[in-house]
């Protein structure tokens, strides 16, 4: 039997506590902080949890996302090649910070990777 990804990165748990570090980092980037500068502390809540419910749904967790698609998530942000780059630079750090084994990073990398055309200048 195959183990999920969302098995081997620790479940539900540990995926909440990635999720919010790095969005807590993005938040406090120069770069990146604007995303979030103008937008209320329930908004940004909402908005993390729903990113959880998508990283357990997406690596093999038990979960209902009830958010919208990328492209739509994204839409009219314009989110630039230099935002997706530094926010890659965040994950690799907090993925560090964290533990994250080389190959479940390695398989979290691809999947992020594969959402870069639905969220950089959408």
């Amino acid at each position: 039997m195959t183990v999920s990804l969302y098995s081997r990165l620790g479940g539900y748990d540990a995926l909440a506590i990635f999720a919010t570090k790095v969005v807590g980092n993005a938040q406090d980037d120069d770069l990146l902080g604007r995303f979030w500068a103008s937008r209320n502390e329930d908004s940004n809540a909402r908005d993390l949890q729903s990113l959880i419910d998508y990283f357990v749904r997406e690596t093999g967790g038990q979960m209902y996302y009830k958010g919208r698609d990328m492209a739509l998530a994204h839409k009219g942000m314009g989110i630039t090649d230099a935002d997706w780059e530094r926010f890659m630079e965040i994950v690799v750090g907090v993925a560090g910070e964290l533990g994250v084994e080389p190959d479940e990073g390695g398989e979290v990398m691809a999947f992020l990777d594969s959402l870069k055309t639905d969220i950089v200048n959408a």
